[in-house]
């Protein structure tokens, strides 16, 4: 499924039961948690043993696919988040709802593809480009957050780097909006070197 060798298929289902009594979590979290998945399956493991072509990383050992259906489009992202807890192992998830898919990927926080279309004639596949477990990790998170190599800085920089300069955005925006309704001259200058100070950061 999703482009994956068959050698690599399994189907193994997750109960919420089994999330629920290993995270011991507040009613709030259950109600949270049943409100955006409805199952949760692994349907790939890749490994050197599934995929003797790939050999395993240093840090990389296995990497799960895990088919979750969702109860709606718009769910809250802690709860896929708190799936990587559940298995010692590298993920990617296939958020399947209503005839589409969305891939995400925990790589120092949550990172996800656009919502796809998934039927049998056009099921977007999987990629796995490496020599071993490590390169096809970072490219899985590439693939799936549409992150382009950079020389000089590795894939955790980007994304933090990228982060930061989403956050620093949000801050002129907000500054800016603020510039607009200001009435005082003094204010409205402070509001003004503020934003340039932001805008050299980027």
């Amino acid at each position: 499924m999703y482009g994956l060798p068959q050698t690599t298929e399994v189907r193994k289902q997750l109960p919420k039961k089994a999330i629920y009594a290993k995270f011991d979590l507040k009613p709030s979290q259950r109600e949270s948690f049943d409100a955006d998945v409805s199952t949760i399956y692994i349907i790939g493991v890749v490994s050197p043993k599934t995929l003797p072509a790939i050999a395993e990383g240093t840090e990389v050992k296995e990497i799960y696919l895990l088919a979750v259906q969702l109860k709606r489009k718009v769910y809250d992202p802690k709860n896929i988040a708190l799936l990587t807890r559940l298995i010692p192992q590298r993920m990617v998830f296939a958020l399947q709802y209503e005839g589409e898919v969305q891939f995400a990927i925990y790589h120092t926080k949550l990172i996800c593809s656009e919502w796809m279309v998934d039927d049998v004639e056009t099921r977007p596949a999987v990629s796995l480009q490496g020599i071993n477990l490590d390169i096809v990790w970072e490219s899985l998170v590439r693939s799936i957050g549409g992150i382009l190599p950079e020389k000089n800085f590795s894939l955790t920089e980007q994304i933090f780097f990228s982060d930061l300069r989403e956050k620093t955005l949000k801050q002129i925006a907000t500054l800016e909006r603020k510039m607009v309704g200001e009435k005082q001259p003094r204010r409205k200058r402070e509001l003004f070197e503020q934003i340039k100070k932001l805008k050299k950061l980027l």
